[in-house]
């Protein structure tokens, strides 16, 4: 008898939400009864009919609410669900008040490093309550989150990446350069983010800013709020504020990804394997990336990309001039982050893992 799998999550962002889905299209190919719980407009409602999923029309709105926790709670009775799978915080409050006194095992997703305490009581509503059977950690660094937690099962947290497939990233490189006026020898760098603090952009700006002068090296912002005062400010004092250019939101993201040399991430704190780092990768752009946990986990130092420590302005100068002496580098980065992402960041082993992770609650293993 198969396994009855309810998830509740948002798939009305086709881009953002396709390595969740991949999970179910491939379980679903393995035989679980995939039952999904969105908004009736998501994009891939039909692509989960076609693939023999049931889809509810529903997708809680508020974190604590009696009647949506009772909806929940009546369909996975109604259809004998095994497992419930929550991606989100108003599907996992009212899905563990939901699964109260119930033999459902709980599956909560955790995509971040932060924020999670066992001495803050507001834990205890998600990923601390005792009703909650496992944790799909998207890197190593979220799962070592969890093991320091005291109070909490270690076995509970699992590491499993959400995978992503290469045949996704079919996105022609466009004439960027010709664009803004970048000449072709130049090394051409490019940040994907909105500009929030956990992204480090001032101190890659800084980074620009320390690199010997004369360099024909440039760097494309792409995100919104990334020209802000205290990021302009910045470039005045160095030599290279011609050579930084603020495109803002763009829907070509990913052509222009793949019209760059090198990607750069120099976030600080907070993250788990930023999906913008393996975009590029699949797109065969190699990456020079912070020591944070879990996107450190994305480059191999020296094969298919370059790792520095965080917040060190010198060493992140040093990697990108590194580069620029030896452009051989780009193509040997750009080829092993294309292969990285075929063989280890997968949505092949994404579905394996997810399986063996939903047979072992189902067996009492975890």
């Amino acid at each position: 008898m198969s396994i009855k799998v309810l998830v509740i999550s948002n798939y009305r962002s086709q881009h953002t939400a396709r390595p969740e889905a991949a999970i179910f299209f491939g379980l679903a190919k393995l035989g679980f009864d995939i039952h999904v719980m969105t908004w009736g407009d998501s994009s891939f409602v039909p692509d989960f009919k076609a693939a023999g999923m049931t889809v509810v029309d529903f997708h809680p709105k508020k974190k604590f609410d009696r009647r949506e926790s009772d909806f929940i709670r009546q369909y996975v009775i109604d259809h004998k669900i095994d497992i419930m799978h929550l991606f989100n915080s108003p599907a996992t409050i009212n899905g563990i008040r939901a699964a109260k006194g119930l033999p459902v095992k709980v599956v909560l997703y955790r995509g971040y490093t932060g924020n999670i305490h066992w001495w803050d009581p507001t834990a205890y509503f998600k990923y601390l309550h005792p009703r909650v059977d496992a944790i799909f950690c998207n890197s190593i660094g979220v799962k070592q989150l969890f093991d320091r937690q005291l109070f909490f099962k270690k076995s509970k947290a699992v590491t499993i990446n959400k995978g992503h497939d290469l045949a996704w990233y079919d996105y022609e490189p466009i004439d960027i350069r010709s664009e803004l006026g970048i000449d072709k020898d130049a090394l051409l760098l490019v940040t994907v983010a909105n500009n929030r603090r956990m992204k480090g952009v001032p101190y890659l700006l800084k980074a620009m800013s320390a690199l010997p002068q004369g360099l024909n090296i440039h760097l494309l912002l792409i995100g919104r709020d990334m020209d802000t005062s205290q990021n302009l400010r910045i470039l005045e004092k160095g030599g290279y504020k011609d050579n930084v250019h603020f495109l803002g939101f763009r829907r070509d993201v990913l052509n222009i990804e793949a019209s760059c040399d090198i990607f750069v991430l120099p976030s600080i704190t907070g993250e788990s394997i930023t999906k913008s780092v393996i975009e590029a990768m699949s797109l065969g752009v190699g990456a020079i990336i912070s020591d944070i946990p879990g996107n450190v986990e994305l480059v191999d130092d020296g094969v298919n990309g370059l790792v520095f420590p965080s917040k060190n302005v010198q060493a992140l100068a040093s990697a990108i001039e590194k580069v620029y002496n030896d452009r051989s580098l780009v193509e040997k980065f750009g080829k092993a982050s294309k292969e990285r992402v075929a063989t280890v960041l997968n949505t092949e082993q994404t579905v394996i893992k997810t399986k063996n992770l939903y047979e072992d609650l189902m067996n009492g293993v975890i």
